[in-house]
């Protein structure tokens, strides 16, 4: 799984703070339920050696990356472990640029339009437009396409089932989710066929938009 696969469903499910006996039952089940690109964040505790055995144990059904990626070191212990892509709160400019180099795509995050045009021009795979509720969700994507109209963005922070078509209606190139499918109180319960049917949720509304949004802008 890479890039390619992540563009023809461009949605990130974002697993944090998962016990290691939790980390197979819950990516199969988002497998299950048809996600594909999957990160586990950095601030999980013994994040390296949970997105090596993502890695691999789900390589060739989910491509696997590792999030909130804050320097250089988190980096070099994300890519040692085999993270695929690489995912950040905010923009480090160095932790693009070696991804870049090594031809690593990197999501990093930006807000305001200084900060969204400088992550992109320093080499952004795509630019993580965070926290998006915060600024207005919707209306803030689409107020950003008016001068941005190449740079790709992922809303990510606060989108729903109720609001992910907007994001796509109004421009997003991608959206990431987390909480909204990897519930804790789902994991602890260990009720990860609710996982699985939130994540068919979630994976049917976006391939319906990607499709009738992105596919003809």
């Amino acid at each position: 799984m890479d890039l390619n696969h992540f563009q023809e469903l461009p949605i990130i499910s974002i697993i944090r703070g998962i016990k290691p006996e939790q980390l197979q039952p819950t990516i199969e089940a988002a497998i299950a339920g048809g996600l594909r690109t999957i990160e586990i964040t950095m601030n999980t505790p013994g994040a390296g050696t949970l997105i090596g055995e993502a890695v691999r144990l789900f390589s060739d059904k989910a491509w696997i990356g590792a999030g909130t990626v804050l320097d250089k070191e988190s980096l070099a212990e994300a890519l040692m472990a085999g993270a695929g892509y690489i995912v950040a709160p905010h923009a480090h400019w160095e932790v693009i640029d070696i991804c870049r180099k090594k031809h690593i795509p990197v999501f990093p995050g930006a807000l305001t339009p200084t900060e969204i045009y400088s992550a992109w021009i320093a080499g952004a795979t795509m630019v993580k437009v965070f926290p998006i509720s915060s600024m207005g969700g919707v209306s803030y994507i689409k107020e950003l396409r008016g001068p941005f109209k190449d740079i790709k963005l992922l809303a990510c922070g606060g989108v729903t089932l109720e609001n992910l078509t907007g994001y796509f209606a109004a421009g997003a190139d991608a959206v990431a989710i987390g909480s909204q499918v990897f519930k804790k109180e789902w994991i602890e319960s260990g009720n990860y066929e609710l996982i699985q049917a939130c994540a068919e949720k979630f994976v049917t509304l976006v391939k319906l938009k990607k499709n009738s949004c992105l596919d003809h802008r």
